[in-house]
């Protein structure tokens, strides 16, 4: 599921079998639809990653605007709630489900220049806290995690927002700024969502993991 279908084609042309949903994850009639279409085509959810987000200006506080906030609130927050809401329903159904929802390190520090999408993915933590108390008596198991910077298409428009015209000098800025001197690559996280979603992890609810190149270890 992404808002663009051309980027899900794109995603899913190694895959057999997948389901490609085009969606607005801020409106709910678009999350409902997405969910129905997956229990329609597949019987159940057993996995969900709830993975909305977007990044947003890069301001300081005093040039951010309300359609700033508003908007990344809208999908950072209210996208991965009604996402749960729905998916959450589907398994108590069921019976089980494990959801593993994507945070940030955003979601344990502080930014500058970047306060509607940390405020965001402090939120998320928070959810991801209730929802897991929540539904703990219906075997349905609720993590996050918490990465730094990802070697995506977000961290390009990252890039972008904090040094226009010098990108590559602010990736450099980045990336010196993590112990490991690198980004993180999507695979890496992947691997760490796969476990929190197998069974491997049939102890481990209402949690959050770093996966940040040793970052966290620089604060309490």
């Amino acid at each position: 599921m992404d808002l663009s279908r051309e980027a899900l084609e794109k995603a899913a042309s190694d895959l057999d079998g997948a389901l490609l949903v085009a969606a607005d994850v801020s409106k709910e009639e678009d999350v409902k639809a997405y969910v129905d279409q997956t229990v329609e085509a597949f019987g159940r959810i057993d996995v969900f990653v709830n993975n909305a987000g977007i990044n947003g200006d890069f301001k300081p506080i005093t040039e951010q605007t309300r359609e700033n906030y508003a908007k990344v609130l809208d999908i950072n927050v209210i996208g991965v709630a009604l996402g749960l809401k729905y998916v959450v329903a589907q398994m108590q159904k069921q019976g089980s489900g494990a959801i593993v929802n994507t945070a940030s390190n955003g979601g344990l520090l502080g930014a500058p220049g970047m306060s509607a999408y940390v405020a965001s993915k402090h939120a998320v933590l928070g959810i991801n806290k209730s929802v897991a108390l929540e539904v703990a008596g219906d075997n349905i198991r609720v993590n996050a995690v918490c990465p730094s910077g990802v070697d995506t298409q977000m961290m390009r428009s990252i890039e972008a927002n904090a040094m226009k015209g010098r990108e590559e000098e602010a990736r450099k800025q980045f990336e010196s700024s993590v112990p490991l001197g690198r980004y993180a690559e999507a695979d890496e996280i992947a691997d760490l969502m796969l476990f929190l979603a197998s069974d491997k992890a049939s102890f481990i609810t209402g949690a959050y993991y770093r996966i940040d190149g040793g970052g966290g270890a620089t604060s309490v």
